[in-house]
């Protein structure tokens, strides 16, 4: 569902309703879109909510205009499976959004007091655990900002950002006594199971401070790669290779080069 090209001037004016019934015609006259149906379609919506994310990772405007456009497709197109199947429709769909916010909003369209929309959801929905309607496949940094912020929104959250910095230091230092005096683990089982309790401290840090942690470690996974570059750039501008390097000479390249961004 991506293309080689990208078109750098806007095109043609087109509404939602050209969209809608562009993709009904498709699924009259096109022998692939025909045949689609909810389950053979999901692998494209994933592809495409990754493919919007990384347009906007990259600041590309164009990019990001025809990749939304993608992920619009794959909204048309589920809903007009469902139109044929006589479940729902788009107006349906866009119906059950406008609900959605306006519930989500009360201070802006309903009795004018602004509340947590957690507490909220609570309320509503009577949930069987804390879990409950976060997809079970989601990347585990982001499940572990959701699962956080719905204990937050039912009051279990720490008043502020000291509370989980302290958190953060203490796990540190769980997961230390797990390492012997020559680097080796103590325990497996054990080490796993701190690492995991750090790292879900240190989300819950970003989360009171702000920050999302998958975001920032997107970033750093990218400064990480843009430094290894240039390392390797370094290193052949001097007559060697990377990997043949001892560690303490890469560890003075990597200081040259973090030294070069600062400047």
């Amino acid at each position: 569902m991506t293309t080689d090209a990208l078109p750098s001037s806007a095109p043609a004016p087109r509404s939602l309703d050209d969209a809608l019934a562009l993709m009904r015609d498709l699924r009259a006259r096109c022998d692939w879109d025909r045949v689609q149906t909810h389950d053979s379609l999901r692998p494209y919506l994933i592809e495409e909510a990754h493919e919007v994310d990384e347009a906007i990772a990259h600041g590309d405007d164009a990019l990001l205009r025809d990749e939304l456009g993608d992920l619009l497709l794959q909204v048309l197109f589920h809903s007009v499976v469902a139109e044929e199947r006589g479940a729902f429709g788009a107006q349906d769909v866009a119906g059950a959004l406008v609900a959605k916010m306006h519930a989500r909003h009360p201070h802006l369209y309903g009795d004018g007091i602004k509340r947590s929309w957690e507490a909220m959801k609570v309320a509503k929905t009577k949930r069987s655990s804390l879990e409950e309607g976060i997809p079970a496949g989601m990347p585990s940094l982001h499940r572990a900002h959701r699962l956080q912020d719905r204990a937050a929104g039912v009051g279990f959250d720490w008043p502020d950002a000291r509370g989980p910095l302290d958190k953060v230091r203490e796990e540190i230092e769980e997961v230390a006594e797990l390492i012997d005096e020559a680097g080796g683990v103590r325990d497996g089982d054990a080490l796993e199971a701190e690492l995991g309790d750090l790292l879900f401290a240190v989300v819950n840090l970003c989360r009171k401070t702000g920050v999302h942690g998958a975001l920032a470690l997107d970033r750093t996974n990218a400064k990480f790669v843009r430094r290894y570059a240039a390392m390797e750039v370094i290193a052949a501008a001097r007559g060697q290779v990377l990997t043949t390097m001892s560690l303490e000479e890469q560890d003075v390249v990597w200081d040259e080069v973090k030294r070069a961004e600062k400047r």
